[in-house]
């Protein structure tokens, strides 16, 4: 089953933690600790959490600081909201940063399920752009939909590990409910440190 499939067909609490999961992965962009997110993580085992996402939602944006508000263009239509198109227009590391603080900024306050799948849906195109960005080696494909709907020819290793990621916390939200958060967090983590050592060493060649 594809990504696209896997999220369209995903509960209330798999949107939230697969949304979640692929910002876990992005927080060595905006400089967090690695227990940032915990929280919102701990939120989502039982139904009692879903009453305190909004307030823990806050927390982590003061925590991270800068402003997280989403953008308003000036037409009405906020950068990060309802289009679920995080895209930014700068480049590399750059556009990579700008993403994954959209990613934060569109987090719904309040976790409905109609909300948390706009937000996944975002996440997961922004989580794969910014694996895209960061990677050394070129990705083959033309777009990460492509990736998303299953065409998986020449991709490049880091979007191709992101890609999987995804896949599996989906998987396992699906298949276990509450029970596989703490699996998914396992492979969050995996994935926000070989992401971390990314932006490590492209910081020291910048150096």
């Amino acid at each position: 089953m594809s990504l696209v499939e896997l999220i369209g067909q995903a509960d209330e609490r798999g949107l939230a933690a697969s949304g979640l999961a692929c910002l876990d992965r992005c927080i060595p962009l905006l400089g967090g600790d690695d227990e940032v997110l915990r929280p919102l993580w701990a939120g989502l085992a039982d139904d009692a959490g879903a009453a305190e996402w909004g307030e823990r939602l806050e927390q982590v944006r003061g925590k991270l600081g800068g402003e997280f508000g989403v953008a308003d263009g000036g037409d009405g239509e906020s950068d990060a909201g309802g289009s679920g198109d995080f895209s930014g227009s700068g480049s590399g590391e750059d556009e990579a940063v700008l993403l994954a603080r959209r990613m934060l900024a569109a987090a719904p306050v309040e976790r409905s399920a109609d909300g948390v799948r706009v937000w996944a849906d975002a996440c997961s195109v922004a989580a794969l752009r910014i694996h895209r960005l960061l990677d050394p080696l070129k990705d083959a494909g033309d777009s990460v939909d492509a990736r998303r709907e299953g065409r998986t020819e020449g991709m490049s290793p880091l979007v191709a590990a992101e890609l999987r990621r995804q896949i599996t916390v989906l998987e396992l939200l699906a298949g276990h409910g509450p029970a596989g958060l703490r699996p998914a967090l396992e492979v969050s983590t995996e994935g926000r440190r070989v992401l971390r050592a990314v932006v490590s060493r492209r910081s020291r060649r910048r150096g």
